[in-house]
């Protein structure tokens, strides 16, 4: 991974609190740590994604969050939904990226594209 770790600020820690935490489950993701306004989300322990409520919001931004199989990339997709996102692109192969490029894309709290994506080829 090329960061350490990233954060930003949201408008409402509630809201996107339990958005990422309904739609990052698919993925294996969860909670790692949080205090009083903030919360680090990562896999086995290892924050590597903050988001807190210490000052405006950026603009829409994308974030894509990697999933270890298609499965994994249409479950995201579908709790994201459950949760409230809006569909921003179901589940399928991207192949102007390249041809195993199998994301999803939803539009969440604060009108951030969030996506979950697979390089792998189909098992």
């Amino acid at each position: 991974m090329l960061f350490d770790h990233i954060g930003f600020n949201v408008s409402d820690f509630a809201a996107m609190r339990s958005f990422l935490v309904a739609s990052l489950e698919p993925l294996g993701i969860g909670i790692t740590k949080e205090a009083d306004g903030w919360a680090m989300v990562g896999r086995d322990g290892k924050g590597q994604f903050w988001f807190g409520s210490f000052g405006a919001p950026p603009g829409p931004i994308h974030i894509a969050f990697a999933a270890q199989d298609r499965e994994q990339v249409r479950r995201f997709h579908a709790a994201a939904l459950a949760a409230g996102a809006k569909d921003n692109g179901a589940p399928g192969l991207r192949p102007h990226y390249h041809p195993n490029y199998y994301g999803a894309f939803v539009i969440g709290p604060d009108g951030h594209n969030f996506e979950a994506v697979c390089h792998s080829p189909q098992a």
